[in-house]
């Protein structure tokens, strides 16, 4: 079946976000009382809140001061790391090959709204999709498929076998098998081919970049 639509992650796939993410992260958890390791936090980036912190915190911490944690992180991720974002080569010129063809483009990202309208202006991409899900869109984060669910539901009438994830991480792939959908991975995010190929990525490239340049014989430019 012709490949109608791409559904891609933002965080690691199309913006290199994904250290200072964890670096957020470990200074938040360092304040809250709980010293981390850098490598330990950023194999959970990639996962929104309500996933990643069940992985180092008990019920009752979260119950205690679970919110107050993540409102912390995320008013130090927004205020010292957010301004320094920077986009992956050709994001833009990927996506305007996409459209050439004809195809749809949504956005599923666990990041929060504000966060989102960011990483829309540094990759230039605002007005080449069609579709755009965030946190606020989702019960709960990724590895579980509610993102993916509502970017889909925002594309409109388009079948699940018609659509192609792209995301950096096992999480992704997890995630969109979920929903029934196909993933392709990128390296930029930091995991290896072995990982994402394991969570079920069905091609591998380095990045967007990389991406473009092998369109034509990539799942999206090789069945249209």
């Amino acid at each position: 079946m012709a490949v109608q639509a791409v559904v891609f992650d933002i965080d690691g796939t199309l913006v290199d976000s994904v250290d200072l993410h964890a670096e957020a992260w470990r200074i938040a958890f360092k304040k809250f009382g709980k010293t981390i390791g850098f490598a330990e936090v950023r194999r959970q980036i990639g996962k929104g809140a309500d996933q990643l912190l069940p992985v180092f915190f008990s019920p009752k911490e979260l119950a205690e001061f679970g919110q107050e944690l993540e409102e912390y992180r995320s008013e130090l991720y927004k205020n010292e790391y957010l301004p320094g974002i920077k986009a992956f080569p050709k994001v833009r010129e990927l996506f305007e090959r996409i459209r050439q063809d004809g195809k749809r483009i949504a956005l599923a990202s666990s990041a929060k709204g504000d966060e989102l309208n960011t990483y829309k202006k540094v990759t230039r991409i605002d007005d080449l999709i069609q579709a755009e899900t965030s946190s606020d869109d989702a019960e709960k984060s990724k590895p579980h498929p509610d993102i993916f669910d509502a970017a889909l539901a925002e594309l409109g009438d388009v079948a699940r076998n018609q659509v192609v994830v792209v995301g950096d991480t096992p999480y992704d792939a997890q995630a969109a098998a979920k929903a029934n959908l196909r993933t392709m991975g990128l390296l930029c995010g930091g995991w290896s081919e072995n990982d994402l190929r394991g969570a079920g990525c069905i091609a591998i490239y380095r990045d967007p970049a990389e991406l473009l340049a092998r369109y034509e014989q990539s799942p999206i430019g090789s069945s249209r």
